[in-house]
């Protein structure tokens, strides 16, 4: 069916869905690179379970880190990939059809 391949809803993914992944993909989208600890104290988070959804959001496909050093310390860059930043905006979409438009 030719209006399938249009259906907002078909950009829902339930990888990014989850809080803290939306929230971090909101966060990259926006930022385009952020480092690790940035990204950590602008989303109140521990660094273990950031670094449990940054996993899984690399798995995917959707982040990527860049490690590289400053002050004499490693530290870690994270950006959506291509990949990441279209699936985002197909899940804002999505999200955009199962709430409607905005009441005036």
């Amino acid at each position: 069916m030719s209006g399938a391949a249009t259906d907002p809803m078909e950009g829902f993914n339930a990888t990014i869905h989850a809080p803290v992944r939306l929230r971090i993909c909101a966060l990259l989208d926006t930022a385009g690179e952020a480092e690790f600890a940035l990204v950590q104290r602008q989303l109140e988070l521990s660094a273990s379970v950031l670094s449990k959804h940054v996993a899984v959001l690399m798995e995917a496909g959707f982040v990527e880190q860049r490690k590289a050093v400053r002050n004499t310390r490693q530290r870690v860059w994270l950006r959506l990939t291509a990949h990441g930043r279209e699936a985002y905006q197909a899940h804002l979409a999505a999200l955009r059809a199962i709430v409607g438009p905005a009441a005036p």
